[in-house]
């Protein structure tokens, strides 16, 4: 929800690749998507989770998402978001939850390289 890499996913599609998100739900950032206003009455609307709001919204853009769960009611949910479709107004304000910046690192810093090359 917070790098939603639009741009990325142009390319990829041009390129015919596929799109794979590993953390489809912002790991550490699982509580703001859970208690964002936006997301929370979208999921209101339809009867589902935050989560799963967030899950179909990745996944109707054709991105495949891969959440972690070690919780079978979740595995459950998870698995629990084909049975509806976002409208385009819902599509666009989940688009504006995006910050363009990975949580994990700032890709344009330099040093990034130098911290993917270390042996530490």
């Amino acid at each position: 929800m917070f790098w939603q890499q639009y741009y990325l996913h142009d390319w990829m599609e041009k390129y015919n690749i596929q799109h794979e998100a590993w953390g489809p739900l912002a790991q550490h950032r699982l509580k703001e998507i859970i208690e964002n206003p936006i997301v929370k009455e979208i999921a209101e609307n339809y009867g589902k989770t935050p989560a799963q709001i967030a899950l179909r919204q990745q996944v109707q853009r054709g991105i495949v998402v891969i959440p972690k769960s070690t919780h079978k009611d979740r595995m459950k949910q998870n698995l629990d978001v084909f049975d509806f479709e976002l409208t385009e107004d819902e599509m666009t304000r989940l688009k504006q939850l995006d910050e363009n910046k990975s949580m994990w690192a700032e890709y344009d810093d330099p040093m990034i390289v130098q911290y993917a090359m270390s042996e530490e």
